[in-house]
């Protein structure tokens, strides 16, 4: 297996994956060809991002097959150290996409074909027998299984036992309370999480909602996160403010979780 080729971070640093499926919507609103999603991966991890993720739906409506495949030639040709994660549920077209292109790391998420996007975690140990084989095929391929999990500390011990090295904690409810000045009622609850995880002998990622505004809050408390995966406010900034100079912004607020609060002012 590769290691996390988020890679090149000192101990304790956060890697900022780039979600790429907001390009791809507005890309296929008209058939001609741009915005490009390679482009716009070139630029982000020319700003410095250090992995790049996908989610790709059965129905194509945002990130198609063919972006799969161009991403991962991407990578491996000028990339070789970035970490390319494609997410999305094993049960649906995941599976084919692991299985030919054998990525870094695969991230499981028990979304349905309806929805606009995820809204929840694998419940375990509920879940546990059916995702148990698909792990164990993604790892006996080589390939990093996460899985997408609510931020239940009981929940870790299972998610481990079933042979994931990672945890991504599903962040929406914390950005939510956040954006609503009640972060402090949400964080005890995620930083706990995170410890059960860590106590398991699991890595950590976390993802959903995070932003410019919420990052660094979150990253000074919840312990261990060695990856964010960050697209949809990343995207919707970058109209303002360009993809290069966002994806500098992001860093900045990785780069301050880890400074005394005073410091980072």
């Amino acid at each position: 297996m590769n290691p996390l080729i988020t890679t090149g971070l000192g101990p304790g640093a956060t890697a900022l994956s780039v979600n790429l499926n907001k390009v791809a919507l507005l890309r296929n609103q008209r058939d001609i060809g741009i915005p490009s999603v390679v482009r716009a991966a070139t630029i982000v991890l020319e700003a410095g991002a250090q992995g790049i993720t996908v989610h790709p739906r059965p129905d194509e409506r945002h990130v198609r097959r063919h972006d799969v495949h161009d991403l991962a030639a991407l990578l491996k040709r000028s990339w070789p150290q970035a970490e390319f994660n494609i997410e999305g549920n094993p049960f649906h077209n995941l599976m084919d996409f692991v299985r030919e292109l054998r990525p870094h790391q695969v991230t499981f998420v028990p979304d349905s074909v309806e929805q606009s996007t995820s809204d929840h975690g694998w419940s375990l140990p509920a879940d546990a027998e059916r995702l148990r084989p698909l792990i164990d095929e993604a790892c006996a391929l080589g390939v990093r299984v996460s899985l997408f999990m609510d931020p239940l500390p009981e929940a870790m011990a299972h998610a481990a036992a079933l042979g994931a090295e990672r945890v991504e904690l599903y962040t929406e409810a914390y950005a939510r309370a956040h954006a609503a000045g009640r972060a402090a009622e949400q964080l005890p609850g995620y930083a706990a999480a995170a410890e059960a995880a860590l106590r398991a002998g699991l890595q950590l990622n976390a993802g959903h909602d995070l932003n410019r505004d919420n990052l660094t809050d979150f990253l000074r408390v919840v312990p261990g996160v060695q990856e964010v995966s960050i697209g949809h406010a990343l995207i919707a900034d970058a109209l303002e403010l360009g993809l290069d100079a966002t994806v500098r912004d992001y860093l900045r607020c990785i780069a301050r979780a880890g400074q005394p609060a005073d410091a980072a002012r």
